[in-house]
């Protein structure tokens, strides 16, 4: 029994010692059959690595872009009274999914696609096929289209019809913006816009996306008329004043943090320039705001902090036609001298009596020309070229052209078939009853409206 059960150990050491240099070996083996395909696949990784990593870039750019939505709702609902609070948020929240949808379905071809005719793209409509990198691009895109749209929002503040401007909206997406777009950014997937190949410069669409929406603003406004009371019998203007400047500086705070992804987004690369590009939009925009406020102080003017953050909008419009081909120093002048534009424009517009709610035409139109001009005036390596000042002029005419002829007969047209100006009666009762049967402030409001009237028209 001794001998079996000492044969018996012995025997259970072998097998455990073998089994133990089986393991060995397998786990060996299955290590270096892991490490090889891990080594493959880090050589797949790495060599994607640049495309995945542009990828982020872009929607984290499109991301911010997005976010500009909120810091327009927010400086356009401060900027106006409170009973029209609820129908300016109300307007920033649809129109971007007005246009986003339409972009999508016809814009983004008509933008992007095959542009061989230099004019417009003829395929790539509704797509359902295409790669990461295009998809990305796609949502980056609908964000600047978006952007384009509400910029006309809170210059036709307080007096608009919710429908008829949704209607512009659409069209807008549609076709205005993307066929202008598709002169300077078109031909993605094959040719290249007519401005692009005279060596137009709007790295980021000072013109494309904010002159456009400048001009299609100041269409808008031109065919709906000055607010009720906002002029004078002898034209002198009167101040209408926003009800929470609170909002608006807040929305000018979440506008200058988007703008970087806005601009430095524009590389649609994180290898290019960013640094650069970045710097030159923050110093663009507080150029401009140091700048207004010196003049405000030098002709004895009280500072004000609506016109404060308007300066550093303007600021941010000029520098991004240039952001990615001017230096710092210049970005300091491009920014001194928005505010110059944005001063003497809102002035002159007041003179001939046109009413703009929170001055986009002069922030976004006369601001996104300067840049455009700028970037043609500070290019850095060849400053002054008489040239390219001249593509610059021409591409500035044009959007003016464009904007502004298209934005007159659209919002004539919406005008005349679905209504664009809201009546006097629901001006004076405020378009958040009106339009939307919601108050922005049921606490001081409420005793002005029925509530009943309000809550029968809810769903």
């Amino acid at each position: 029994m001794r001998t079996s059960s000492v044969g018996l150990d012995v025997l259970k050491k072998l097998l455990k010692s073998s089994l133990g240099k089986i393991l060995a070996l397998s786990t060996l083996l299955f290590g270096t059959i892991a490490s090889a395909q891990a080594a493959e696949a880090d050589t797949l990784t790495v060599a994607q690595l640049l495309e995945y990593q542009n990828i982020a870039w872009i929607i984290w750019g499109g991301v911010l872009v997005f976010f500009m939505q909120a810091g327009f709702a927010l400086l356009e609902s401060g900027s106006v009274r409170a009973k029209n609070a609820v129908n300016v948020m109300m307007k920033n929240y649809t129109d971007m999914c007005i246009g986003g949808l339409a972009f999508y379905l016809v814009g983004f071809g008509l933008m992007m696609g095959t542009n061989h005719s230099g004019f417009v793209g003829t395929d790539h409509f509704m797509p359902v096929n295409l790669s990461n990198m295009d998809w990305a691009l796609m949502f980056f895109q609908m964000m600047f289209a978006a952007t384009a749209v509400t910029i006309a929002s809170g210059a036709m503040a307080e007096r608009v019809s919710f429908i008829g401007y949704a209607v512009a909206a659409c069209l807008i997406c549609l076709f205005i913006y993307p066929v202008f777009a598709s002169w300077v950014w078109g031909g993605y997937f094959g040719g290249t816009g007519w401005l692009a190949e005279l060596g137009f410069i709007d790295f980021a669409g000072s013109t494309v996306v904010h002159s456009i929406g400048g001009w299609l603003a100041l269409a808008g406004i031109l065919i709906i008329g000055p607010r009720l009371g906002r002029f004078a019998p002898d034209g002198t203007p009167r101040l209408i004043a926003g009800h929470n400047m609170t909002l608006l500086a807040l929305g000018g705070f979440i506008l200058w943090f988007g703008w970087f992804g806005f601009n430095a987004g524009s590389t649609l690369s994180i290898t290019g320039n960013i640094g650069l590009i970045a710097l030159n939009t923050f110093i663009a925009a507080v150029s401009a705001v140091v700048s207004y406020m010196l003049i405000a102080r030098t002709m004895s003017k009280a500072i004000l902090l609506s016109d404060s953050v308007n300066a550093s909008l303007i600021g941010l419009v000029s520098i991004t036609a240039g952001c990615a081909t001017t230096t710092p120093i210049f970005a300091v002048v491009i920014g001194a001298i928005a505010s110059v534009v944005y001063i003497l424009s809102t002035q002159a517009l007041l003179k001939l009596k046109i009413d703009d709610v929170v001055s986009a035409v002069a922030v976004h139109g006369f601001g996104g020309a300067w840049g455009t001009f700028a970037a043609g005036l500070f290019y850095t390596g060849d400053l002054f070229n008489l040239s390219r000042l001249g593509v610059q002029a021409l591409g500035v005419g044009v959007a003016l052209a464009w904007g502004l002829g298209l934005g007159l007969v659209m919002y004539k047209l919406i005008d005349l078939s679905f209504g664009l100006k809201a009546s006097r009666l629901h001006e004076q009762r405020g378009l958040d009853y009106t339009e939307h049967a919601e108050l922005g402030y049921p606490e001081f409001q409420k005793q002005m409206f029925d509530a009943k009237s309000l809550t029968e028209r809810h769903l």
